[in-house]
């Protein structure tokens, strides 16, 4: 997703008397916890040794800015806000969106910290949420420590299993290779490329399109289960 759906003009000011919280929700102990709710009141917790998933708070508005508004980790997106404001209306409205089913956003939190230093949207591209549109950024620093294949798994199986996702796509840039390569490595399929789709600093971009099915997801799951002798 790298246009990314939310644009500044959509919200107003955010008063800081309107910060969002919600109870936790109580985790299974595995590889990554993964607790189901209803995803329109709250999003679970996802929380595992290395890092938590869970909803966007106002709080994170900082951490988003510094580690998603560097030239390295905006290179590929269209413009995040370019302010702390910025993201804390960007953090707003996806509630908002979350609440109205019409997408949904979770906040990557490494373990050790307390905010977000990265994120995972699923929009619907369809009334029923049968089909939804993917993406990520996450700050450079923690880029290749295994953070984005984790979260990653757990955004998909619970896009498929709790949302009720049947297809997931996904646009990259050409020259996008880290994202690319990050899209192959969680079993997503290239379809094609879609010529000039994407305007980036006033120039069009190609873009790789991959996919992901909830059926070829579940096999995949069944087949990197550990057998038991």
């Amino acid at each position: 997703m790298e246009k990314m759906p939310f644009q500044p003009e959509m919200t107003g000011s955010v008063s800081r008397s309107d910060r969002f919280t919600t109870t936790p929700a109580p985790a299974r102990h595995q590889d990554t916890e993964v607790a189901t709710s209803d995803w329109r009141r709250a999003l679970p917790v996802m929380a595992s040794s290395r890092l938590t998933l869970r909803e966007l708070r106002l709080e994170d508005a900082p951490t988003l800015f510094s580690m998603l508004s560097t030239e390295e980790a905006s290179r590929f997106i269209s413009p995040p806000p370019t302010t702390v404001e910025g993201f804390e209306r960007f953090i707003a409205w996806a509630i908002a969106e979350r609440e109205s089913g019409n997408y949904l956003c979770f906040a990557v939190v490494p373990a050790g910290m307390t905010t977000a230093v990265g994120l995972f949207q699923i929009r619907a591209l369809d009334p029923a949420f049968g089909v939804a549109e993917w993406g990520f950024a996450i700050g450079s620093e923690f880029w290749g420590t295994g953070i984005f294949v984790e979260a990653a798994r757990e955004v998909v199986g619970f896009a498929f299993d709790t949302v009720g996702v049947h297809r997931l796509e996904a646009r990259a840039s050409v020259g996008n290779g880290r994202g690319n390569g990050a899209l192959r490595k969680v079993g997503a399929v290239q379809e094609g490329v879609l010529r000039r789709s994407f305007l980036r600093h006033g120039q069009y971009h190609d873009q790789v399109m991959w996919s992901l099915l909830a059926e070829d997801w579940r096999a995949s799951r069944v087949e990197r289960r550990p057998s038991v002798h």
